[in-house]
């Protein structure tokens, strides 16, 4: 099953662009880079020059998918294992 709008909770992360569009830390928004690992709570980006450890809850974010279209994916829906979303998103 390829990665759509429809179904990116239940998909892997890791690969994709992303860019942080809204956070409770001001710094936060605007950091874009690569999904490089996820945790339950955590998604790791690289920026070209470093790692950055963002909390998913009450953090929004925009994905790039490999189609080139964007989506936006309130980070409170991904606060699990990323092998668990297939289980709790139908």
């Amino acid at each position: 099953m390829r990665i759509s709008r429809k179904n990116i909770l239940k998909h892997e992360l890791i690969g994709l662009d992303v860019e942080i569009v809204n956070s409770p830390d001001p710094y936060q928004i605007g950091i874009k880079g690569t999904v490089v690992d996820e945790t339950k709570n955590l998604i790791v980006i690289r920026t070209g020059k470093d790692l950055k450890k963002i909390e998913k809850k009450y953090r929004t974010f925009e994905f790039k998918l490999p189609s080139g279209e964007q989506v936006r994916v309130d980070g409170n829906k991904i606060v699990s294992r990323p092998e668990d979303r297939v289980k709790i998103w139908p």
